[in-house]
């Protein structure tokens, strides 16, 4: 019999962590009440406590040389494992580099080495402590690749710059499904001093095949950190995103040209990393739904990614073994044009990831959406007082995940990215205003209170 004053630690981790008597985040109580968003999901062998999910965050925050170029440090383990400790469900890790070319920056983590394994266990441990999930973005940033960090280019006054080789850069070894001086991402010529980007150049038939191979490998790695969830990054203009549209990848072979070939190097890299994790894990997929090209010159002349090329992938998404698409948007092009519905509007994101729902699930289709992009900014936010604040994106988030009035939910779950950097107790002040009654950490208990 357990000994009710001893203060037991969670098996398994290679510190001493208390165990939660409730994991932080989840509801105390599960009746015909509990919103949606507070009811626990499973997925595969996971079960998520809550339907909340902090997104990737790039944080810029690795060593860009020495036996440690990639790794995670504490930074990360304390900021991530923060987000896990005040209740949210799955944390993510931000884009992992499958190659050392395939990093933002010199300053972004990877997982092409071994010796990056044990910088994502840490982070995996302590979430792991807290009763969370550990999720890592696996990606290639292509042709926008080989930046310095963006706090850094804002000193400068400039939205992003190029990185040397003196700062860790490779401007050589940019790449893209095309190549050449008409592909760099802003258009700026390598003499104008506002440009930010490099020229990319042209993925060999070899090199695509050995980037399937790496993005496997490093897949295997996670597994080995102990991560439970994959999400490979397919969104915001990177290499993925790259080739399936057709206004970045201009090949003429198996890669390109039509939605077949076009689509041919995400079906790769899903079946690769599929092979390397086990059958019960997750695998989320992040989708740039859309490039809001539709209505540009070079939307028009070259053709783009459409909301309905996202659907008719994602009704083939499940048989390859994706659990989840992650739905954003955009990031492919300077010219993109933002949000059809309105300049005013908040929430064209997550109108994406319910017409996609919808769409999946009037054929059976039962693929997961995560809508990204919900929370208000905080410069749109602070015009109001802050508990209305609150108590509008409480509001906001239960809504997206419940069902009523005969009406399917817009998704499953709901990923949020930067307000948790402003508020990493979110979940806690969102149940809060719901009046639904959440665990705390265990060391927090004496300072709880009804609301925050």
């Amino acid at each position: 019999m357990a000994n009710p004053i001893y203060n037991a630690p969670v098996e398994g981790l290679p510190f001493f962590s208390p165990q939660h008597a409730n994991s932080p985040g989840s509801a105390i109580e599960l009746n015909a009440d509990t919103p949606t968003l507070f009811k626990p999901l499973k997925i595969r062998s996971k079960t998520l406590r809550n339907r909340i999910v902090v997104a990737p965050m790039c944080q810029y925050s690795a060593a860009d040389s020495g036996p440690l170029e990639g790794a995670l440090t504490p930074y990360h383990t304390v900021t991530l494992g923060h987000y896990a400790l005040k209740g949210a469900a799955l944390v993510f890790i931000e884009a992992t580099g499958v190659q050392p070319n395939g990093r933002i920056s010199a300053n972004c983590p990877g997982l092409w080495s071994d010796a990056q394994i044990d910088g994502v266990k840490a982070v995996a441990d302590f979430i792991h402590g807290q009763g969370g999930l550990c999720g890592l973005q696996l990606a290639h940033a292509g042709r926008k690749a080989s930046c310095v960090a963006p706090f850094i280019a804002m000193k400068q006054g400039l939205r992003n710059v190029r990185a040397t080789k003196d700062v860790g850069g490779w401007p050589e070894n940019v790449v893209g499904p095309s190549g050449g001086d008409s592909e760099v991402w802003d258009g700026k010529s390598i003499d104008d001093p506002k440009g930010g980007y490099w020229a990319p150049r042209e993925l060999s038939i070899s090199d695509i095949h050995e980037l399937v191979q790496d993005w496997g490998k490093a897949a295997a790695r996670a597994v080995r950190a102990g991560v439970d969830v994959l999400e490979i990054h397919g969104a915001h203009g990177y290499l993925i995103n790259q080739f399936l549209s057709p206004v970045t990848n201009k090949r003429t072979d198996q890669y390109g040209g039509s939605y077949e070939n076009r689509t041919r190097f995400l079906v790769e890299v899903i079946k690769s990393v599929r092979a390397n994790i086990p059958d019960t894990m997750p695998l989320f997929l992040r989708l740039s739904t859309t490039e809001w090209l539709e209505n540009t010159d070079v939307g028009k002349k070259l053709g783009s990614w459409t909301i309905d090329d996202t659907i008719r992938l994602a009704k083939s998404l499940p048989d390859l073994g994706i659990d989840l698409l992650d739905c954003s948007s955009g990031g492919n092009h300077p010219d993109q044009q933002l949000n059809p519905f309105g300049t005013d509007a908040k929430d064209y994101q997550t109108k994406l990831a319910a017409q996609i729902r919808k769409a999946v699930r009037s054929e059976g289709n039962n693929l997961l959406i995560g809508a990204v992009g919900l929370i208000t900014e905080a410069e749109q936010a602070r015009d109001i007082v802050e508990e209305a604040t609150i108590k509008e994106e409480a509001e906001a988030v239960k809504k997206m995940t419940e069902p009523g009035n005969g009406k399917e939910p817009m998704a499953d779950v709901v990923l949020v990215a930067r307000q948790f950097m402003r508020e990493p107790e979110w979940v806690l002040r969102v149940a809060a205003q719901l009046d639904l009654d959440v665990a705390w950490p265990s060391q927090f208990l004496r300072v709880r209170i009804p609301k925050l």
